[in-house]
């Protein structure tokens, strides 16, 4: 075939059609195609035209081919751009019809043709059997180099190539990397997430979504109404773009036991700084990611569903979420219900040889075979937090109660500890932090009213809110001041003083009560009375006084009895 003569490239202006996108190049692991060829400054010179298939323009483009033959298909493989300057074209339409289907049998990417020397516009067989097959049919202006478009198409497919194997490698020695450090699951998807710029989640067999990594969006939109959206992606061998909504899917199975699967959903509509469609990278980031769930899955067999309980619990505790409705969506991709719902935070505090870790997988098999649902998490060393779910009217006692009976039943040491009911999800942490302040003022063997077997706010008095703050140095302190010198002339005299004060204030400042609860005369409880105001500097007439040396006394009280 002669060699065309050289015609200088010129910018793309005018004869490109103005729905085809501008080169694509850039876009981190994505081939080359058709749009971005027609868009290089040494095809667009000849003002290219699209004459069919303009909505196949995303097609991959693996090699330009040349041809002058009457049966270019034969030697070619699939993927290729042909140029032609249609010279061996039949001149009979059913010579053409047979010429465009070799080459869409073949998989060719799109046919380029120059209206320079035989034709000045397209043959009417030729459009109508490129519009038939859904063959992308070119047409050029004006004279092209195709030896010139060639070299620079091969050169940059070339060039991505080598850039696709440098960029796989750094893949697989990330996930390498994280493979041989134990990396949890959440690190192993988030550095998918990262790695492709979308949004990447693990979700189990029966479609909750255990895992989100966000990526250039809230979880909220990724998860929102997730089972449905899931449930309408079919299972796929392979890894492969699936469903209505486009998801990059790809199984996590050990042995042809399939564990779940993780998805990389394309970008959402508006988003323009990640491609909606994924390119190879991507499908290696994700195959990747499964192989490092899988050995994760294998060397700590700790299911996924316990593990993503407990983070999002602990965030939930934590206020760790960007807003409510990421958190209400991460709850609900869980399977557990969130509207018209209040919800109760509960903890379960085991002695300290008890290992909470598994007290937590036998109280979620216990819950899972009663049918509650429940939000489980290991909080602490010896400690579980629960959220129940409440539903509308539902009265939060019996649920709790029920709830505790079960934990007491698996280790008859624990304590339980509610908080008060939070209308939503937004006051979860509240709930959770008043179970803590009772969990930290029940002293042990605390008695309970009958008929209930956990404590919860309306439990903390005097004693007990003190008994919280034992650890306080401020409370010390005041302790000290109020009866240190009290108790030092106990000491040093041999008096008991001491006694005397409890009784008098017990006895809400009755003397005759008093000197009854202490076997004493009155004249002695006077005299005593007024030891003590002369050692205290204090007027025992005073009621903010006596109120003070009570604090003082129940201070003394638990201090004594750590």
């Amino acid at each position: 075939m002669r060699e065309k003569r050289h015609t200088a490239p010129r910018p793309v202006t005018a004869g490109l059609d103005a729905s085809v996108p501008g080169p694509n190049m850039a876009a981190v692991g994505h081939p080359l195609t058709v749009a971005d060829v027609l868009a290089l400054p040494v095809l667009s010179a000849g003002q290219p035209q699209v004459v069919t298939g303009v909505d196949r323009l995303d097609r991959p483009v693996r090699w330009v081919h040349m041809t002058e033959l009457t049966d270019p298909a034969s030697f070619l493989k699939g993927g290729e751009l042909v140029l032609t300057t249609g010279m061996p074209l039949p001149d009979e339409p059913a010579g053409v019809r047979r010429y465009v289907n070799e080459l869409a049998d073949i998989g060719a990417a799109a046919l380029v043709i120059e209206l320079v020397r035989r034709y000045h516009r397209p043959p009417e067989a030729l459009v109508h059997a490129c519009e038939t097959r859904g063959l992308p049919l070119v047409t050029l202006a004006k004279d092209v180099n195709f030896l010139e478009v060639t070299q620079v198409v091969h050169a940059l497919i070339l060039g991505n190539q080598a850039e696709e194997m440098r960029r796989t490698q750094r893949i697989h020695e990330a996930f390498t990397a994280l493979t041989l450090r134990g990396a949890e699951p959440e690190e192993v998807v988030g550095a998918a997430a990262e790695m492709s710029g979308h949004t990447v989640v693990l979700e189990n067999l029966v479609h909750q979504a255990l895992i989100c990594a966000p990526s250039a969006g809230t979880v909220e939109v990724a998860l929102s109404d997730w089972e449905r959206r899931s449930r309408a992606t079919p299972p796929v061998g392979h890894t492969s773009v699936s469903g209505p909504g486009g998801w990059l899917v790809t199984s996590v199975e050990y042995q042809r036991e399939r564990w779940g699967r993780v998805v990389m959903l394309p970008a959402p509509p508006g988003q323009t700084t990640t491609p909606s469609t994924f390119g190879p990278t991507a499908v290696t980031v994700l195959e990747r990611a499964a192989m490092a769930l899988t050995i994760a899955r294998v060397i700590h067999p700790v299911p996924w569903e316990r593990t993503a309980h407990r983070n999002l619990l602990r965030d939930l505790v934590g206020q760790r979420h960007h807003s409510p409705a990421d958190a209400a969506a991460r709850v609900a991709a869980l399977g557990l219900p969130t509207k018209d719902c209040s919800f109760m935070a509960v903890l379960a505090d085991f002695p300290q040889e008890t290992d909470a870790t598994k007290s937590e997988a036998l109280l979620c098999e216990e819950l899972r075979k009663q049918g509650t649902q429940a939000l489980v998490g290991v909080l602490g060393p010896t400690r579980l937090g629960i959220l129940l779910p409440l539903r509308p009217g539902q009265p939060c006692r019996p649920v709790v109660e029920h709830l505790s009976c079960t934990v007491l039943e698996l280790a008859p040491g624990a304590t339980v500890s509610a908080g008060s009911e939070a209308t939503d999800l937004f006051g979860v942490a509240r709930s959770f932090r008043e179970a803590t302040r009772v969990a930290e003022a029940t002293e042990p063997g605390q008695q309970l009213p009958p008929g209930r077997s956990y404590h919860e706010p309306s439990d903390i008095g005097l004693r007990r809110l003190l008994f919280a703050l034992q650890e306080d140095t401020r409370i010390q302190d005041f302790t000290e001041r109020r009866l240190g010198r009290l108790l030092d002339h106990d000491a040093r005299h041999g008096t008991d003083l001491l006694t005397t004060l409890r009784h008098y204030l017990d006895a809400a400042g009755n003397k005759t009560l008093a000197a009854r609860s202490g076997g004493l005369s009155r004249e002695t409880v006077y005299q005593r009375l007024r030891s003590i105001e002369r050692i205290l500097d204090c007027d025992l007439e005073s009621g903010e006084h006596r109120t003070e040396l009570h604090v003082a006394l129940t201070a003394l009280d638990v201090l004594r009895a750590k």
